[in-house]
């Protein structure tokens, strides 16, 4: 079973991927970008380049898909993956930045990705506020230094693309305890095993 994992920075993705692989067996837990050679190469250039092209940004999104899909992800399916980040990210953060038309995006992440869609999402979803204090505590990367608004907008668009594409999917507000939020992705999963 594929599980990604959604939402803003700061949400707290990474926390509970590690918290929740803890929970099973047999899991495999991965990232977009970074989860293969290319891709820790790749997500250094996106984070920390700063001035791409947006169209630049997209294509390397793409390719770190890419090679995720047939490398970590399609090899795998037998086993739980837990992945922090899927196409969903990519579509909503392209979408927003380069205003690309949601449906070329998926197109382009459809070719990416040889039609592999997560079975299931996890979107962990902030208010902007506790976003705002979040942000406040830690160094900004390429993308959160695109402001409060831009990250809402992406945040929107995530929630908009997971009811169009109809994929089962659990909703989490991440200001929640770490406690709960956990044991709220645990059994969710459980349920789907």
């Amino acid at each position: 079973m594929y599980v990604a994992f959604e939402g803003i920075d700061t949400v707290g993705k990474s926390t509970q991927v590690a918290r929740v692989a803890r929970a099973f067996d047999n899991v495999l837990v991965t990232k977009e970008p970074g989860g293969t050679p290319l891709g820790r190469k790749i997500r250094t250039i996106l984070l920390e380049e700063g001035d791409l092209h947006p169209r630049s940004e997209v294509l390397l999104f793409l390719a770190d898909r890419a090679e995720h899909t047939e490398r970590v992800i399609r090899p795998n399916h037998d086993r739980l993956i837990l992945s922090d980040r899927s196409f969903i990210s990519g579509v909503a953060y392209a979408h927003v930045h380069e205003k690309i038309a949601i449906d070329t995006l998926l197109q382009l992440n459809r070719y990416a990705t040889a039609n592999l869609v997560p079975d299931a999402v996890v979107l962990m979803t902030i208010d902007e506020e506790s976003l705002l204090k979040r942000l406040s505590d830690k160094k900004h990367d390429t993308i959160e230094k695109r402001g409060i608004e831009y990250m809402m907008a992406v945040q929107r668009c995530m929630e908009e693309l997971t009811d169009l594409l109809e994929i089962d999917r659990l909703v989490v507000d991440a200001t929640q305890s770490v406690d709960t939020i956990t044991r709220l992705i645990t059994q969710f999963i459980k349920e789907r095993l």
